[in-house]
């Protein structure tokens, strides 16, 4: 297997970003994933390993994602997440954290064996280092909240962070979720309008913060979402390693 060459085999590879032009072919395809004008590019780029998911037959990237990786709670802070969420709460999270952030898939394809070789590289990047708890911010395109009524009442009533680890407000703009919606979900609408991402998390055993941050300047509502490696339900884990070994 190439050197920093996390998955191989089938259409798509994985691999760890190496150099600048790396860098720059992620943050050009965050560009035109996120519809921003500018190159979407910021000082965390310069400390995180870039993951790149690449079509093995054009050589064209077609999923990249960044891993910032921290030897425990103490660290949180240092984590881009920490610029909207108050994380003191995991400041006493005592194993090695991985804040996984800039996801995205080319949007002109619609090949579901992309995420599938993304969560494999992303298994295979927490088993190497060591990571005993994931996390990053989960978005929901626009900020139009009524659009995502039901996808947030399941999140309040089935996927609330423990209390222990519950993030508290920061960012001055937020979407109280949790306090103001009193609606049962409809269980179809709330999956149907779940981004990909964050069912994905849901699926792992993930929780949220009890609020979304309105993000104007990337036209987004995204939530703090976490998951503790050792809480995965183990045929998930089972399903996700699968994938990572299947595909070395």
């Amino acid at each position: 297997m190439a050197s920093g060459t996390l998955l191989s085999g089938g259409r798509y590879r994985a691999r760890v970003g190496h150099g600048a032009d790396d860098v720059l072919a992620a943050q050009r395809l965050r560009t035109g994933a996120f519809g921003t004008d500018a190159l979407d590019r910021d000082d965390f780029d310069d400390i995180c390993a870039h993951i790149l998911i690449e079509d093995t037959e054009t050589g064209q990237l077609v999923c990249c994602f960044r891993m910032l990786t921290m030897a425990g709670g103490h660290e949180v802070a240092r984590s881009y997440s920490a610029q909207f969420y108050d994380l003191s709460a995991l400041g006493g999270f005592q194993g090695r954290m991985v804040e996984m952030g800039r996801f995205c898939i080319d949007p002109t394809l619609n090949d579901p064996d992309i995420l599938r070789v993304a969560w494999g590289a992303m298994t295979t990047f927490v088993d190497d280092n060591g990571i005993e708890m994931l996390f990053g911010c989960s978005s929901f395109a626009g900020t139009a909240t009524e659009e995502y009524l039901d996808a947030f009442a399941m999140l309040k009533h089935r996927h609330l962070a423990p209390k222990r680890w519950l993030p508290r407000v920061k960012a001055p703009n937020v979407f109280r979720y949790a306090a103001r919606l009193r609606r049962k979900p409809d269980a179809k609408k709330a999956m149907l309008r779940m981004p990909p991402l964050l069912r994905t998390y849901l699926m792992m055993g993930g929780w949220v913060s009890d609020h979304a941050v309105v993000d104007n300047q990337m036209n987004t509502l995204h939530v703090f979402t976490g998951v503790e490696i050792q809480a995965i339900p183990p045929a998930r884990k089972k399903l996700l390693r699968g994938v990572a070994g299947s595909a070395t």
